[in-house]
């Protein structure tokens, strides 16, 4: 009897994801090793939302951008940007087709978690000086001790000048340090849950040492005043009226021995506002009207008038629609947002918090998000199986290697994104990033080759 023949498998039938690195031609790796250095740069200039709107702006104007006005002309072409009190920023380059078809929108967020002064921070204690802070977004306390850190951030003196700080970037400036308690010394504290051991109100950073000769308390504080005063002209009733915050004072750069990762501070969320911004750049005229929104306030809920649940998109958006006689509500409905935030990568070393299956790895491009939100969803967008299947086909059609994405096990925890505020307004909208290790940290990690792809996958949707 003849041995029947074997039935040969049809692997189309399987997904199979790839490592993104291992078949990127030499011309697309040299392409990405460029945008990479070219992030770098902009990561290390962007260290507050405010820094990261204004080296938007600058880069922006260099390739064309005006700001918009109320007697801005508009043509397809036309390249515009609206910034929202200095910290947070919108531009559009309109397209060919009016805005009855809908606007392309990539939204990203450029505040990132920090340490806020409080608004009489300066103390003395023990003949040591201290600023006072409140955390921003969510972070790990502990993460954030005995790291160098900078003061960022501007005064308003009681004469209404603006005066901008920046103490702690320049290898000649001094750096400051929340300080921790010696192993020796820490049975007690070791004892506690790592959310106890450091309470918010035990994150001071430590800016002074040496009294003053003059007579009276609190010599230390004195003395420190004193040099605030002289170079930046402020008082300790300025602080009022201020917003400074410490950040680290880490300067981005390469990981790893093959040079394929980035450590940096903010990499939530300015790698993905960066890729947008960097697309946009470069758009000459689209088909439909491309719109870039870097948002401020995400980290704390988006609300206040530079975040993402204020009506500042609309009040930009308003003004383009009304330049060709659309209703806005018309302009939404055939609109699509990329809500372009980071997702968490799979970490080996923690993988008990994972559903490995459906979790984004470094080096397998952008992530995608079809919802985002905490157990049971609640609080996401969840964008429909269209949406997906849309960017599958975008993305497929112009090389942008790409990953489903989940944060986390069903029941382990979840975040959010300003995805569902873009929804609300009958915006189809979807989450994509970058996945990062270490989220939230003062030091995160990413691949350069997700960097790359989320660029990539902004500008597919740009132009398509």
């Amino acid at each position: 009897m003849a041995e029947e023949a074997k039935t040969q498998r049809d692997e189309s039938l399987l997904y199979h994801p790839e490592h993104g690195c291992a078949a990127l031609p030499e011309a697309e790796r040299r392409a990405m090793e460029g945008y990479c250095e070219d992030y770098k740069r902009y990561l290390d200039a962007a260290r507050t939302e405010r820094e990261a709107v204004s080296e938007a702006i600058r880069l922006a104007e260099a390739k064309g951008f005006v700001p918009l006005t109320a007697d801005t002309a508009f043509a397809p072409g036309s390249k515009v940007y609206w910034s929202n009190r200095g910290k947070a920023l919108l531009l559009a380059v309109v397209g060919a087709e009016p805005l009855s078809a809908g606007a392309v929108v990539a939204a990203a967020h450029v505040d990132s978690p920090r340490l806020d002064l409080k608004q009489l921070p300066v103390y003395e204690d023990s003949e040591l000086c201290y600023f006072k802070t409140h955390y921003y977004g969510g972070i790990k306390k502990y993460q954030w001790l005995t790291i160098p850190l900078a003061l960022h951030g501007v005064v308003v003196r009681r004469d209404g000048a603006v005066v901008e700080v920046c103490i702690g970037e320049d290898p000649a400036d001094p750096q400051f340090v929340i300080t921790d308690l010696l192993p020796h010394l820490g049975a007690d504290q070791m004892k506690k849950t790592l959310s106890e051991a450091i309470p918010g109100e035990g994150l001071n950073l430590l800016i002074g040492s040496v009294p003053d000769a003059a007579e009276g308390t609190d010599r230390v504080k004195y003395a420190v005043l004193k040099l605030l005063h002289e170079k930046y002209g402020v008082t300790e009733e300025d602080f009022l009226s201020a917003e400074l915050c410490a950040v680290p004072a880490l300067p981005t750069r390469d990981q790893g021995l093959d040079r394929s990762l980035i450590g940096g501070y903010g990499h939530d969320d300015r790698v993905c506002a960066y890729a947008e911004l960097r697309a946009i750049l470069e758009l000459e005229k689209p088909r439909r009207t491309a719109v870039c929104i870097l948002a401020d306030k995400e980290e704390t809920g988006s609300d206040g008038v530079t975040g993402m649940q204020s009506q500042a998109f609309e009040h930009f958006m308003d003004r383009l629609c009304r330049s060709q006689g659309v209703e806005l509500d018309e302009c939404f409905a055939a609109s699509f947002c990329l809500s372009a935030d980071v997702c968490n990568a799979f970490d080996p070393n923690f993988p008990e918090v994972s559903e490995k299956r459906n979790n984004a790895r470094l080096n397998y491009g952008v992530g995608i998000c079809k919802y985002t939100g905490a157990r049971g969803k609640s609080g996401t967008n969840d964008a429909s199986a269209e949406t997906v299947g849309y960017l599958r086909k975008v993305f497929a059609e112009n090389g942008v290697a790409w990953q489903m994405a989940e944060l986390g096990k069903v029941d382990q925890g979840g975040g959010g994104t300003v995805a569902k505020y873009m929804a609300n307004r009958n915006i189809e909208t979807i989450d994509a990033g970058v996945p990062v290790l270490s989220m939230h940290a003062p030091y995160e990690t990413v691949a350069k080759f997700d960097c790359y792809m989320t660029y990539k996958a902004v500008k597919a949707l740009y132009l398509d």
